[in-house]
């Protein structure tokens, strides 16, 4: 990311971060007092209502109350059902019975009332009024539901009782509560309520905003949209299955919902204008930091494209000069401080590259001291091998002489060809498809007998093919790994491993031994020049062999662990 990039964001989120906690914190603030003072308004009007639908069941109940009074004390009742001493009206007489059965309608309209039915002590109808031929009707268990339905309301604080009844044009829905009376020893039942129709429930409503709707067992919820802000339980009455006086209680609802669409559109205002104020500072925190990252990062891009031409060859740019030179800022100081650098640099180059000059002698000095000691060691070996046979068997030396005569020759080929890259100083790779089993086995013969308790063995694929290698490169390598896997045996006794095996696109060749390992530390630094582990060493064999796998395009790669040995991977590709 740019400088410029970041001195944008910096104005950005300087000028954003402020104003967007400002603006979240001022919308909930708002919607936070506007929620409340909402939802005590509608506590309120759900009080009004509530209290609305207490003073409608109280009225209710007083007029049933003042009509029982009213038949009570009616002598035409008292002829209508007591004169004859009958049980039903049966044997009143006409006048009277026709009295009694238009009684119920002609109170129904003088009282308000949508349902009204009167009933004896036996649960005969003895007038109805909002169905006028039921009269004479068993309906015992209307009564009884009534009065069991408005007990559960007043023990699960329901508003009311609502009464599902039939009537000539259909259902009707009625706040209904019942009542009783004596006359002449016999109790009498009177049943009856106020419509409660879909143009009642609405009139309910004591605000423009909420609107009320009944909602029946098993309705659906009401439309998305309206916020549910109050339930209010009815006592349900059903007529319940085919018998003509069953009747079911369960329980409606009337849910109260307030349309929320100003306040939602009031808050779609404030987040507009919330959005085009970030909008506005964004684009002006963005302007300014544009203009201002210009005038910063103009003077560090030239010094920056000067800085990008300086290298250990090229040391003349000039920093202090021009209009960096005089500025008294952050931006002149710099300018100053990277021509005092370059200046030292000049002087530094200098003495690095004699340095390098010394330090390059030295480090060919060592290498070749190394690889003539690798070539040296089968020699040496062979010689001392002789010298033995010669002193315990004669008669078997010319025999080990012609054994042994190949490693020999394979040795003082090996010097005469080092000899001869040395003397290039800096050689050009040989390649050439080399066969990869036969530098291993060459490699097993030069290091088998360097230590006595040490079984050497070799594990070569069959059909491994040739590899792309400098011959002389590749038996340097090998000899190396061998070497230190000898050596880390310690002179215990321990098996060394020389493999082969194909895999895609090269081939890999393996030295393993059963010595000490290394640890974590020693294995980050093994590959590092003149870092060695051994007494006498150089610290140059692994540093070379990773230089020699990485000029044949190969890869290194070593597992090891305290006391398990270690497993040095070569893979180079194939011819």
């Amino acid at each position: 990311m740019s400088f410029r990039t970041r001195l944008l964001l910096a104005f950005a989120l300087a000028a954003l971060v402020p104003l967007g906690v400002l603006a979240v914190g001022v919308r909930r603030e708002m919607a936070a007092r506007l929620g409340a003072q909402a939802d005590r308004r509608v506590a309120s009007l759900v009080g009004v209502l509530r209290a609305d639908l207490a003073t409608e069941s109280r009225s209710t109940r007083a007029r049933l109350h003042a009509l029982g009074q009213e038949l009570a004390a009616d002598n035409r009742f008292r002829l209508a059902v007591l004169e004859t001493g009958a049980s039903d009206t049966s044997d009143a007489g006409d006048a009277e019975r026709r009295w009694l059965l238009d009684w119920a309608g002609e109170a129904m309209r003088l009282g308000g009332l949508a349902v009204l039915q009167v009933q004896n002590d036996s649960g005969r109808i003895l007038s109805s009024g909002h169905f006028r031929n039921e009269y004479d009707r068993l309906a015992p268990a209307l009564p009884a539901a009534v009065a069991r339905a408005a007990r559960t309301a007043r023990t699960d604080s329901a508003v009311g009782v609502l009464l599902d009844v039939r009537t000539p044009q259909g259902a009707l829905l009625a706040l209904a509560d019942v009542d009783s009376f004596e006359v002449g020893g016999r109790r009498f039942t009177l049943v009856g309520g106020r419509a409660l129709d879909s143009a009642a429930v609405a009139r309910l409503a004591p605000a423009a905003e909420l609107a009320v709707r009944l909602q029946m067992p098993g309705d659906t919820a009401p439309r998305v949209g309206d916020a549910v802000v109050a339930r209010l339980p009815l006592a349900h009455v059903a007529p319940h299955g085919a018998a003509a006086d069953s009747f079911a209680l369960d329980t409606a609802q009337l849910v109260v919902t307030q349309d929320r669409s100003a306040l939602y559109a009031l808050r779609r205002g404030l987040d507009r204008w919330i959005a085009l104020a970030l909008g506005a500072t964004l684009l002006l925190a963005l302007g300014l930091g544009a203009w201002l990252a210009a005038r910063v990062s103009r003077p560090l891009a030239e010094l920056a494209a000067k800085t990008e031409r300086v290298d250990l060859d090229r040391l003349d740019q000039q920093f202090g000069t021009g209009a960096d030179a005089v500025r008294d800022d952050e931006i002149g100081a710099l300018a100053r401080l990277l021509d005092a650098m370059t200046a030292r640099l000049r002087a530094g180059a200098a003495r690095l590259r004699e340095a390098e000059r010394r330090t390059a002698v030295g480090d060919v000095a060592r290498q070749v001291n190394h690889d003539i000691k690798n070539g040296l060691a089968p020699i040496r070996h062979v010689l001392r091998h002789l010298t033995q046979v010669a002193e315990q068997e004669p008669e078997r030396l010319a025999a080990i002489w012609l054994e042994r005569r190949g490693t020999l020759e394979s040795s003082v080929a090996y010097l005469e060809d080092l000899a001869r890259n040395y003397a290039r100083l800096s050689p050009a790779l040989d390649r050439a498809a080399c066969d990869p089993n036969a530098a291993l086995a060459e490699v097993a013969r030069t290091v088998e007998g360097r230590h006595a308790d040490a079984a050497i063995e070799t594990r070569l694929a069959a059909g491994v093919p040739a590899v792309r290698a400098d011959p002389v490169v590749l038996r340097r390598i090998l000899e190396n790994l061998a070497g230190n896997a000898v050596d880390a045996l310690d002179g215990r006794p321990g098996r060394v491993t020389l493999a082969s095996e194909a895999v895609p696109d090269g081939v890999r060749l393996t030295v393993a031994d059963t010595g000490r390992g290394m640890t974590r530390a020693e294995l980050e630094r093994a590959f590092d020049d003149f870092y060695t582990t051994k007494d006498g060493g150089t610290g140059l064999g692994l540093s070379v062999v990773r230089r020699l796998v990485l000029d044949l395009g190969g890869t290194l790669r070593v597992e090891t662990a305290p006391g398990q040995g270690s497993r040095f991977i070569v893979e180079i590709p194939t011819a």
